[in-house]
């Protein structure tokens, strides 16, 4: 957990933090200084946060009552697209923050999408299924005003998924046909759907096998050989999971993986495979081990920062590495899978120790770019094998590093976090001021 000092640092203060050191690079490639100055403070602010309190009905007749948000960064490049979480974490400095990066993340990898971020602070475990049904059909009444297919599209994040995407689809479309809104297909205002409800096939790992894409391109600029390439994953949630899967797969050595309680380290190797069976089963590491499905060394969740591997991904929740705990990572290489998981001064002091920190907003990118195929499947009538979906995220997530890693040579003394935002922070800004959105 962060320090009470290393607290005061919240995710959307990283946010504009990260702007700020770019944009101080940015300026002077600008013949119109005062039209660059006035897009630079607009998207400092949201143009919406759509916030509530949403109150249901127990299985036991009680009611309860939760804080719920929907943030609208920047729709210069077209309609806003994030992810919905449900979390106890979540707040509105969490939500606000992560639109933000999704405005990034959208505008770096040629998507045609603004950024957005929503969520509910509950935990899920507590509620029935029931429960939960009501409390996402609540969600969308909440915000039903402000997203559609071309207007906003949310998608699953943290403990949501195709089932919850389903019933506030549902609901929503219910809405619109009480108001006779219907001249738009409003199951396109959801992705990361059920397949039979128009959900694109491989959105389930998209997000970990395109950080697997990105990871292969990224080694092989440095020349590492994936078998000799020892990896930790921390979070072995969607994201970590199939990351490590994948990861395995294309031949690297996952040596650990952690959960919110434990990490499992085998030098040697770990079956990721059977780490996930064993998950899938057991719930817990420790439980699986003693069934004898894999064999590993358990070690408190924490143990997994300062493991001597060459690559560690957080793959879990932001603000994972802050100045109070970087000091134990002995990686050369931090590979972000999860969004905002490191601070900026834990950043700053990675860097002046000559390590290298490949972005979440590339690394992770491609759970939006499958969202976008399904997007785009749906709004015009079109059902893509697993193979075409594969075949299309493949070269998107490649030209994406490909540009990064460009703008990184190029522009020497810079971080690849500062390559990034470089030219999805151009992207933006020349999209408003051609606009005219910048006054």
């Amino acid at each position: 957990m962060p320090s009470k000092k290393e607290s005061t640092q919240s995710a959307f203060a990283n946010a504009l933090a990260q702007i700020d050191q770019v944009a101080a690079l940015l300026r002077d490639s600008y013949e119109d200084k005062a039209a660059f100055d006035a897009a630079l403070k607009k998207i400092k602010i949201h143009d919406r946060l759509v916030k509530g309190v949403l109150e249901i009905k127990l299985d036991n007749g009680k009611k309860a009552k939760f804080k719920a948000y929907r943030a609208q960064h920047n729709n210069a490049r077209g309609p806003y697209k994030g992810g919905i979480r449900f979390h106890p974490q979540v707040c509105e400095d969490e939500v606000k923050a992560l639109s933000i990066w999704m405005t990034w993340k959208c505008a770096i990898t040629n998507l045609p999408y603004g950024g957005a971020k929503g969520g509910i602070a509950v935990d899920p475990k507590t509620l029935s299924k029931n429960e939960l049904e009501r409390l996402s059909r609540a969600y969308t009444r909440l915000i039903a005003d402000h997203i559609g297919p071309w207007q906003d599209v949310p998608a699953p994040d943290v403990n949501t998924n195709g089932q919850i995407m389903a019933w506030m689809a549902d609901e929503l479309l219910k809405i619109k046909t009480a108001k006779k809104q219907l001249n738009q297909n409003y199951l396109a205002t959801f992705t990361g759907k059920p397949i039979i409800l128009g959900g694109s096939q491989g959105r389930d790992e998209a997000t970990g096998l395109g950080g697997c894409y990105v990871l292969n391109q990224f080694t092989k600029k440095l020349k590492l050989t994936p078998k000799t390439t020892t990896i930790a994953v921390q979070g072995f949630g969607n994201v970590g999971s199939w990351f490590a899967r994948h990861a395995a797969r294309l031949g690297y050595k996952v040596v650990a993986v952690s959960d919110s309680r434990h990490t499992v380290y085998n030098a040697k190797g770990l079956d990721v495979e059977k780490i996930w069976a064993g998950k899938l089963k057991y719930r817990r590491f420790p439980e699986a081990i003693k069934a004898g499905l894999f064999k590993a060394e358990v070690l408190p969740a924490s143990d997994i920062l300062g493991l001597d591997v060459k690559i560690f991904v957080p793959a879990a929740l932001e603000n994972a590495i802050t100045i109070d705990n970087v000091k134990q990572i002995k990686a050369d290489i931090v590979f972000e899978m999860a969004n905002g998981p490191t601070t900026t001064d834990a950043e700053k002091y990675l860097v002046e120790q000559g390590k290298l920190l490949m972005p979440d907003v590339l690394d992770n990118a491609g759970g939006v770019s499958t969202s976008y195929f399904e997007w785009v499947q749906n709004l015009y009538g079109y059902s893509w094998s697993y193979q075409e979906v594969l075949d299309k995220l493949k070269p998107l997530m490649e030209s994406s590093f490909a540009d990064v890693w460009q703008m990184y040579q190029d522009h020497r003394g810079i971080s690849l976090r500062q390559a990034a935002y470089l030219i999805a922070i151009k992207k933006v800004i020349d999209n408003m001021i051609v606009r005219g959105q910048q006054a």
